[in-house]
């Protein structure tokens, strides 16, 4: 992977951000009374708003469940995605038609993360799965021909494109970073939003934002935590730290399954949730110190939850094509593909990606470009080796950062 190593120069370049205790205690919190569950009131009526961040991710699903159909067409797919012009469209709940939410403004969209070229590769998906996906439904799929791939036993069926990508995974795992991901940790609850304009004068004097019951910042960093627990109910969000629910097919479910018993990090569910709850907290009591110090903890948590994917997906892959399980191969990296092209939004906490896009895109673009002739290799040679493969270099994009993956 000689191309490849010019680029690890970068890993190593990224400053950590410790969150220690002592950078605890220098923090005073006197006086601060913390709620047990993300539950805040004025004047008895709750403050906390995140309807938008809903809407959001009831249309990803309509949009993944558009992704896996043959009826599909590009302009109904670019509908649901990037709208009509006027507002979203597209949808068969027409709730969800005819609002400012559009799943594609909030595609690698944040000021710290965001790149236009990288939403371009959202829309080539959609083209890609329309006009050759779609067409070739039940084609057998080849090098260099779409078509469907069924398991050994006939029990599942994945739909590829001539690259032997599968589209909707590439997509909807590339979302949870460049989508969910980004907008949480590089955008709202970061003070490029948090303290635009007038808002720590508002936050600190309690000046309400329109008619709304909750100041700007208060509402920003509801609807970061809206990108994550918006599709939780009343009933889940009260012990969401404990066991949050994994609704949707975003970040909640893969933070699920890094929490859940057995799961690769076990209780990361409830460090993310009472950051969540300590930094509102913080907000009320305009301690914008201890606010940020918990949006760090939050960034690093759930930027690790992309890195342990990346990593399960490509183990997968080489598992299932040592296996001769050639589908569940090619469903795996194309999984894989998703959650490392969701690197670049990762936050160490000091608002750096635990590995920059350069890197990411140029291992997507040559060593994962045609999924028939991938060299595993390029996955899995040992860190020792004269040229690493990816995992071992997602690995030290961590360890090079002060985290530790619990997973090889």
């Amino acid at each position: 992977m000689k191309n490849l190593s010019v680029y690890r120069t970068t890993i190593f370049l990224i400053t950590v951000f410790i969150l220690s205790c002592e950078s605890d205690n220098n923090i005073d919190t006197t006086n601060i009374v913390v709620p047990d569950s993300y539950e805040f009131t004025r004047d008895g009526e709750t403050t906390v708003s995140f309807s938008g961040q809903t809407t959001r991710l009831n249309q990803a699903e309509e949009l993944y469940s558009a992704l896996n159909s043959n009826s599909a067409t590009e302009s109904g797919l670019d509908l649901m995605f990037n709208g009509d012009g006027n507002g979203s469209a597209g949808f068969a709940d027409e709730s969800l038609n005819g609002t400012s939410k559009i799943i594609g403004s909030k595609t690698a969209s944040s000021t710290l993360a965001g790149s236009a070229t990288t939403k371009s590769r959202f829309d080539a998906m959609i083209t890609d799965f329309a006009a050759n996906v779609v067409p070739n439904w039940n084609t057998d799929a080849s090098a260099g021909t779409a078509g469907a791939i069924s398991t050994p036993d006939g029990a599942s069926t994945y739909h590829l494109n001539p690259m032997g990508q599968e589209i909707d995974q590439l997509f909807f795992k590339g979302l949870i970073g460049a989508f969910t991901l980004d907008q949480i940790v590089n955008n709202y609850i970061h003070p490029n939003q948090l303290d635009s304009g007038s808002r720590i004068d508002d936050n600190d004097n309690d000046v309400l934002s329109g008619d709304n019951n909750y100041t700007d910042m208060e509402h920003k960093w509801d609807e970061g935590f809206g990108y994550l627990y918006g599709l939780e109910g009343e009933d889940d969000l009260s012990t969401a730290g404990t066991l949050p629910s994994g609704n949707g097919s975003l970040l909640m479910k893969y933070f699920k399954k890094v929490n859940d018993e057995g799961g690769y990090e076990p209780g990361i569910g409830e460090v993310v949730y009472d950051a969540f709850i300590m930094g509102r907290t913080a907000i009320v009591n305009k301690n914008y110190e201890l606010r940020d110090q918990q949006a760090a903890i939050i960034k690093v948590e759930l930027s690790k939850v992309i890195g342990y994917y990346a990593i399960h997906y490509m183990n997968d892959y080489v598992s299932k094509l040592e296996a001769g399980n050639i589908a569940k191969a090619h469903h795996s990296l194309s999984e894989a593909w998703g959650f490392l092209l969701s690197l670049q939004f990762t936050n160490n906490g000091n608002d750096e990606p635990f590995m920059d896009k350069s890197t990411v895109e140029y291992f997507l673009d040559n060593y994962l470009g045609d999924f028939h002739s991938v060299n595993p290799g390029a996955l899995t040679a040992p860190a020792s080796s004269q040229y690493p493969g990816m995992i071992a270099l997602v690995l030290q994009a961590f360890e090079a950062n002060g985290v530790t993956l619990n997973i090889s």
